[in-house]
């Protein structure tokens, strides 16, 4: 049996025929860092195909709230600035004791 001896270097002279593996592997780091990302946050839910809506900070300034519909996601934050402009009555908020805001929509005027 004879056997054939390879010299280094003398069938792939190419330095960068292994760059094409650390970038597959890059591509996985990267997802998992992403799926980290979001697991971390605590909105898995966003990734999920349902429709969501998320309340972060709820009575705070910085609460904001997080609506995703198929694959639209909305943002929403509380502003303090005032609107004004023409508009009608839709009903009456009362704030309980408790801190929670109950919302009584009148009835409309039947003409």
């Amino acid at each position: 049996m004879k056997r054939k001896i390879r010299i280094l270097g003398s069938e792939d002279d190419d330095p960068l025929s292994g760059v094409a593996n650390f970038f597959d592997l890059g591509i996985v780091f990267a997802l998992g860092f992403l799926l980290a990302l979001v697991a971390y946050l605590g909105l898995p839910e966003l990734v999920l195909k349902q429709e969501v809506t998320l309340v972060k900070n709820p009575g705070t300034p910085e609460m904001e709230i997080i609506r995703k519909t198929g694959t639209r996601i909305e943002r929403y934050r509380v502003s303090r600035e005032k609107l004004g402009g023409e508009g009608e009555r839709l009903g009456i908020a009362y704030r309980l004791k408790s801190g929670e805001v109950l919302y009584v929509p009148e009835e409309p005027e039947q003409k």
